[in-house]
Order: C-alpha cells, then sequence, then structure tokens
C-alpha cells in the first residue's frame, strides 16, 4: 500500500504549514500537542482491517468485516479525508465482542463515486442498500465526520434497521460553530479551487496538522488516504459547496429521530466546535453528550482507548433489549 506515488510529499506537507499559518485555530491544536502526555505513533503492521469490495447502486463500494458473528453490530462510516482504515487502532478492540463493519461512504475512501453522491439523500439510499445486501438489522450505526449527517439521514428512513447511532464532530445544524477552513470550503468558490488544486496529499497533510493532538498516522495509513482523495478533491469539494442543503435535510426533522443517540466530540476540535455537539445535544429527544478532554477532530484515534470505551458501554447497554 505505500507506493511512493501515494506519500505526503515535501511540498505537500510546505503547503499544508503555509496554510496553518493563516489558520487561526491552528495555534490550539499545535499547543495542546506540545503539552500532550498522551502522544500515539501508529506502528507500520498487516492491517486488521481487511477491505473488500461489493456493487451497491452501481458503485463499487469498499469495507470491511469482522469480529464475532452472532454478537450485537457495529457499521463503522468513514471520516474525511480518510478511511475505514482510520478505525486501526480500535478494530481489534471491539472485535472482541461484537460482529464488525467498516464502510467507506461512496465518493469518499476506497469506494467509488464522484459529485453524484455528495448529497446525503443519495449516500443515504445507497448506505441502505449496502445494509440490505449484507444483511444486517438491529445494529449500531457509527458515523462521524462526513458519516454524521448520513446517520442521521439514514435514521430517518422509513426502512431503517438501526438500533442506535454513535455520531459526532460533524454537521447538521444551522447556525454551526465552524473553525475557519470549514468556512472557507463552504463560502467561497476560491478557496474551493485552491483546495483542488493543493490535491490530496496537502489535503490530508493540512488535515493531520489541524486535526490530531495525540495521534500521528503510519506511513501505511497516510498511503491510503492519499491514494483514496487522488483526482477526487474536487468532487469533495462539491460536497463543502452543498453543506447548507445537507443540514437543511436534516436539522428540521431531529425531533422525529426516536432511537437512542450518543453523541461525541474533542473538546479541541478546531474544525467544528464543541458547541456544536451541545447544540445537537439540545435538539435530539434521545441523545446523549461525551466530550472527550484534550482531544481534536479525529476523537477516535485521539482517544483510541476512551472512545472504543464509550462505543463498547453504550452498544452493550442498548443492545440488552434486542
Amino acid at each position: 500500500m505505500t507506493k511512493k506515488h501515494n506519500q505526503i510529499k515535501a511540498l505537500d506537507r510546505f503547503v499544508a504549514s503555509a496554510l496553518m499559518l493563516i489558520t487561526p485555530e491552528y495555534k490550539a491544536v499545535r499547543n495542546a500537542r506540545l503539552k500532550s502526555t498522551v502522544l500515539m505513533h501508529a506502528q507500520q503492521h498487516a492491517f486488521h482491517i481487511k477491505p473488500e469490495y461489493m456493487q451497491v447502486e452501481g458503485k463499487k463500494i469498499r469495507f470491511a468485516r469482522g469480529g464475532v458473528e452472532g454478537k450485537p453490530t457495529i457499521l463503522l462510516l468513514n471520516p474525511l479525508p480518510q478511511s475505514i482504515f482510520c478505525y486501526e487502532q480500535i478494530w481489534p478492540l471491539l472485535s472482541q465482542n461484537f460482529q464488525l463493519f467498516a464502510y467507506d461512504l461512496p465518493g469518499f475512501g476506497g469506494s467509488e463515486g464522484g459529485a453524484e453522491v455528495m448529497n446525503t439523500e443519495k449516500q443515504s439510499q445507497i448506505l441502505a442498500e449496502f445494509i440490505s445486501q449484507v444483511n444486517i438489522s438491529d445494529f449500531h450505526l457509527v458515523g462521524p465526520d462526513i458519516g454524521m449527517p448520513v446517520a442521521l439521514h439514514y435514521a430517518l428512513r422509513d426502512d431503517c434497521r438501526a438500533i442506535s447511532l454513535v455520531i459526532g464532530d460533524g454537521p447538521c445544524v444551522s447556525p454551526t460553530f465552524n473553525g475557519s477552513i470549514i468556512d472557507r470550503m463552504v463560502d467561497s468558490a476560491l478557496w474551493r479551487l485552491i483546495f483542488r488544486i493543493g490535491g490530496a496529499g496537502t489535503f490530508v497533510a493540512g488535515a493531520n496538522k489541524l486535526c490530531y493532538v495525540n495521534y500521528t498516522p503510519c506511513t501505511e495509513e497516510l498511503a491510503d488516504y492519499v491514494s483514496s482523495y487522488k483526482g477526487r478533491i474536487g468532487s469533495v469539494m462539491e460536497w463543502f459547496r452543498n453543506y447548507p442543503e445537507i443540514i437543511e435535510s436534516i436539522q428540521p426533522h431531529l425531533s422525529e429521530i426516536q432511537i437512542p443517540i450518543q453523541i461525541f466530540w474533542g473538546d479541541l476540535d478546531q474544525l467544528l466546535l464543541v458547541q456544536t455537539g451541545k447544540r445537537i445535544h439540545e435538539l435530539l429527544p434521545k441523545s446523549k453528550l461525551t466530550v472527550f478532554e484534550n482531544c481534536g477532530h479525529f476523537s477516535y484515534q485521539d482517544r483510541s482507548d476512551e472512545f472504543a470505551s464509550m462505543v463498547s458501554e453504550w452498544v452493550v447497554e442498548n443492545s440488552s433489549s434486542c
């Protein structure tokens, strides 16, 4: 997987560092990382996550499965600019007691797709068909970042088979509490063009600088992220252009979601500030909020042990009646 052309290059790191100079939120993350007492450097190894592929609604979808059949089922959606391999740290922790599926959303990670799937309705539709094809029900849907609006939209479907959600670090309310990077991608066609020109390497390198307080991904992991988004930043920017419509497709219906929802957030998230999580918690009728301390945007890695424990306890608690 670590092919030379998929690695983050020196120029990518330079451009990402230059971008951080005009990103006021970066200082808080940098200072927190300097003070962190739980720095974690991922080691290169054979991945626990073994990807598979299937055709769903005309798209080649990458996914993985593991854990123990017959145990409560967890389905994890990938975030941006990452893939299902972002769950490598928590996969062995969860696989001991649960049946696991991980799913790269169409147009993201290792799944096919482009601008035509950059809306929650289409994402939800394809997700529902995937769930039907792998034949799971009464499962727990985990959706961080871009997976969060998809998970919520799926929960509103008549054919929803999830019995709970675990969501966080993503958009679904307006007004939202964004960092400056999000505002640039949502509000400015010029900035979307700049990100497109910068390409996948710069996009991933910039996310690493702004979103990790404790964790450092290994070369193998980064190679998959760069490969996943090479030549696709333009369609990813389409997702941000549609940001207001994505929120509008969900926010008016939040009170209709009656399954229990665990919300999580990093207290130092500088992409979507923790106030967003608190606001969503107020609007969802059956929700619980967990805020991880000294934690950035990628909380499933930045606080992997705590994140895995939260998911485990939540799933056990909300599977007892099934």
